[in-house]
């Protein structure tokens, strides 16, 4: 069997042992850190053209198991995709429709698989997203709280303030501005499961006053300037190219003159959103998150200042996302008896290579993360935001 495979597979050295389905055993060298222990024997053939949506379906469909710590399954089978295909990010960008019932169905399929699986690996506010590390020691229940603090200062946030809170998730944003700076905070959702827990949780902290959670899609948000400051972590990716014209009017009416907006969320490597990663991407879409789509930095950039808003600050934390997905992924593989018990095994299978292989995703720039802040000038021109952003790191 060893003959039938690729030359460039045996030469490359892979710390990678094949387990065939008859017990047959093949190193690809020396001191294999992972085995692939093949299931289905027209896996073979595909070999010879391995990206890693192919090897991703596979373990996930029960056709192979894997043996080896997820983050060296995820370095050894890139190194193994890369030597085998020619063309690393040659796939045109998919463009999915988006309306209220298919981005309701998306959010659904991937927020309300189960609180309870969730919370064996997410932080204590069950932050679903970048978390911000100021030194790089944190552990991620710090890093979490110092994303929040970060995302509040930029949007000098006040008290009294009325804060719109797109895509508010399980609610830690939200109550950490209303209890660290005293904001009012809508926030708004569209996973049930989601709403009912982030609201038991404004309530056991007698938040009720200042912090109101609706079930709610963002076309529907008024458009009567009420808002104060907007913010929207981890939500444009799911809004789709085409909508985005659509998603920043939307932000841009809701906020009042003089009012900040702050968009956090997951942007591409290439400017025209094309998928990268040897199939990566692929697997995401198919797996992880329907009809997601990421916009550049450009696009982004682009469609926040076609409707008028001025962008006045732009911040990388690619970085710090690999690192925060290494901490889930940690939690995670160290909860694996607890999570089979939450989740359908198929469920978890794909959670195991999401989070380990964003992680590798991010550290080695497929992929990046930016926050970007914007202001709605007043018609004249003028708004109150300080002359530097001293006021950021040095309150």
């Amino acid at each position: 069997m060893l003959v039938q495979l690729p030359p460039a597979l045996q030469n490359l050295q892979l710390p990678l042992r094949l387990r065939l389905w008859d017990g047959h055993e093949f190193n690809l060298g020396p001191a294999p850190s992972v085995t692939i222990v093949v299931k289905d024997p027209q896996l073979v053939p595909q070999f010879i053209h391995p990206s890693l949506d192919l090897l991703g379906a596979a373990f996930v469909e029960g056709k192979l198991e894997l043996e080896g710590s997820i983050s060296d399954v995820i370095r050894v089978c890139d190194e193994w995709t890369q030597a085998l295909l020619e063309d690393a990010d040659g796939n045109q960008p998919v463009r999915t429709a988006h309306d209220k019932a298919t981005d309701a169905a998306a959010i659904s399929y991937h927020y309300d698989l189960s609180n309870a699986f969730y919370q064996l690996w997410l932080d204590s506010d069950m932050a679903y997203s970048c978390a911000y590390f100021e030194t790089g020691s944190e552990s991620l229940e710090q890093a979490q709280q110092a994303k929040f603090r970060h995302l509040c200062r930029k949007l000098r946030l006040q008290p009294g303030e009325y804060l719109l809170d797109v895509g508010c998730g399980w609610g830690g944003l939200a109550r950490y501005a209303a209890r660290e700076f005293g904001a009012r905070v809508f926030g708004i959702t569209l996973s049930k499961e989601q709403l009912a827990l982030a609201r038991e949780r404004v309530a056991d902290e007698g938040l009720q006053d200042l912090v109101e959670l609706q079930l709610l899609d963002y076309r529907d948000l008024p458009q009567d300037g009420r808002f104060d400051k907007v913010v929207s972590v981890g939500m444009f990716e799911h809004v789709g190219h085409a909508n985005l014209p659509e998603y920043c009017q939307t932000l841009f009416g809701a906020v009042r003159e003089g009012g900040l907006v702050m968009n956090h969320g997951i942007t591409a490597k290439h400017t025209d959103g094309r998928p990268v990663g040897r199939g990566a991407g692929d697997f995401i879409g198919r797996y992880v998150f329907p009809n997601g789509e990421l916009p550049h930095l450009a696009m982004m950039c682009a469609q926040i200042s076609e409707v008028g808003l001025e962008i006045v600050d732009v911040e990388s934390l690619r970085l710090h996302y690999a690192r925060t997905l290494d901490h889930w992924s940690e939690r995670l593989e160290d909860n694996l008896e607890a999570a089979a018990k939450e989740v359908p095994e198929q469920a978890l299978r794909i959670w195991r290579l999401y989070l380990a292989g964003c992680a590798y995703a991010f550290a080695r720039g497929w992929i990046n993360l930016h926050q970007i802040l914007a202001v709605k000038a007043h018609p004249d021109g003028s708004h109150e935001l300080p002359w530097t952003r001293d006021d950021i790191y040095n309150p």
